[in-house]
């Protein structure tokens, strides 16, 4: 148990650390080395840094000055966020409870690249095992990824439906330890998806070698579980793929903030640093009033 609980180790969520580890609360960041900064060369616009900097050396200063306060870090994926009495922050090796949650993972650029599964969101095609699954009960379903993040899905599913089929489209499955007994309870799909197919909802996919497969929906849990994914399964209001926040950072969920990237908005390092710190104010001022 920890007070508050950084999901990403990007600008946002280590600055948002600095705040709250320095007000005395205990604080964990989780994330992977899987920044977009870490690939940006040059950044020669973000104050203090009189020549040309790499973002990998910046995310490596900022993670070795929160190490310095005492902030504690996770190299891991997280698979999901639940919300009971406490947040309950699962990865694929431990699960974490914390009184707050900062969401700081960037947004999610990279896309499925399937014909057909834009037109058909909505119609049968779906993000969200939590918001839609009900809709599928006892039905055939796809669920297209290959990560612990897609058997973490399908599970959710199967308390409302055994026919549940994995689509890894292509890719071989990338599993740790935990996730691999559980891959074994579903029929997996290594075959190239070449398009959704329906009419005014989902019939199916079709694959690369011509094959079709019949399916009432399809759902796409593909890599990791981004910032917005999470939202959606706990309720929170997200537009146009971001995180809706207020002036503090605060979702409509209590106790849930978010900073950086994914609320949208001029993706730059000097804003997310300062949503971050904006963020880290209000987590204090929360655990501190609910304690």
């Amino acid at each position: 148990m920890v007070d508050v609980i950084i999901i990403g180790k990007g600008p946002a969520g280590i600055s948002a650390a600095l705040y709250t580890v320095r007000a005395g609360l205990r604080t964990l960041v989780i994330g992977l080395e899987n920044s977009a900064l870490y690939k940006t060369d040059r950044v020669e616009n973000y104050y203090g840094f009189a020549e040309p900097i790499s973002g990998k050396y910046l995310l490596e200063q900022g993670e070795k000055q929160a190490r310095r306060l005492g902030v504690k870090f996770v190299q891991s994926e997280v698979i999901a966020i639940e919300k009971a009495e406490y947040f309950e922050v699962y990865t694929a090796e431990e699960n974490y409870s914390a009184k707050a949650v900062l969401m700081a993972t960037g947004q999610q650029t990279k896309k499925v690249n399937i014909d057909g599964l834009e037109e058909f969101e909505g119609r049968g095609v779906s993000y969200c095992t939590t918001c839609d699954g009900f809709f599928y009960r006892g039905l055939k379903v796809g669920l297209v990824g290959f990560k612990d993040y897609a058997i973490h899905e399908a599970m959710e599913l199967e308390p409302l439906t055994k026919n549940i089929t994995i689509y890894t489209n292509g890719n071989e499955l990338e599993l740790t330890e935990k996730y691999k007994a559980h891959a074994s309870r579903f029929p997996i799909n290594n075959q190239k998806i070449k398009k959704v197919i329906g009419n005014e909802v989902i019939e199916g996919i079709a694959f690369e070698d011509g094959a079709i497969e019949n399916l009432d929906g399809l759902f796409v849990a593909f890599e990791s579980a981004s910032s917005v994914d999470f939202a959606r399964k706990l309720g929170v209001i997200t537009k146009n793929n971001s995180i809706v926040v207020d002036e503090n950072q605060s979702t409509n969920l209590r106790g849930l903030f978010a900073a950086g990237d994914c609320t949208g908005g001029f993706k730059q390092i000097a804003t997310a640093v300062g949503q971050g710190a904006m963020a880290g104010r209000r987590i204090i001022e929360f655990i501190r009033n609910n304690s």
